[in-house]
């Protein structure tokens, strides 16, 4: 009998640590344990975004990778990172943000949708469009440059990230 009881309270503790390790992390904690978006995440803790972004959302990010910043004007990060520029810092990075689960399927269903293209308009108030190109998802901002998605679909447990390999500007 106390072997049985035994087993069934290391049963139950395995359970109760499967449990834990199954919880889904929200979009932040998948950002911060990505060591292709250390700069993101230093972004978006200066412009006071973490608070927001683990809340219930659910959001859609796109995300740029650590490269994607490198691609900006020499200067450019550390210039944003500045106290002092913390209001375009922010909008910047809310360019990046669209409200709503958009997973890939949602993405590309729209897309179809438009014939070929659809706007998003992003948590900062401006448009991203988004469209198709040799089977890539691509996202042109609103001074016409232009990304491509690179990993779709990193779900947490408030939304959905993209990762994208250009940081996309608002107008």
């Amino acid at each position: 009998m106390n072997k049985l009881f035994q087993s069934a309270v290391l049963m139950l503790a395995l359970f109760a640590t499967s449990s834990t390790f199954a919880q889904k992390k929200d979009i932040v904690d998948i950002a911060v344990g990505s060591e292709a978006h250390t700069t993101l995440v230093a972004a978006v803790k200066t412009a006071d975004l973490v608070a927001t972004l683990k809340s219930d959302g659910p959001f859609t990010v796109f995300a740029p990778v650590n490269d994607a910043f490198g691609k900006l004007p020499a200067g450019t990060v550390d210039f944003l990172l500045k106290t002092e520029n913390k209001a375009t810092l922010t909008k910047i990075l809310t360019y990046h943000v669209v409200a709503g689960n958009l997973d890939s399927k949602a993405v590309l269903d729209a897309i179809k949708k438009g014939n070929g293209s659809v706007s998003l308009t992003t948590v900062s108030g401006g448009i991203l469009k988004v469209s198709l190109e040799n089977g890539k998802v691509k996202l042109t901002d609103e001074k016409g440059n232009a990304g491509y998605v690179t990993v779709a679909d990193l779900k947490g447990s408030n939304g959905v990230i993209h990762v994208i390999d250009t940081v996309v500007l608002p107008g």
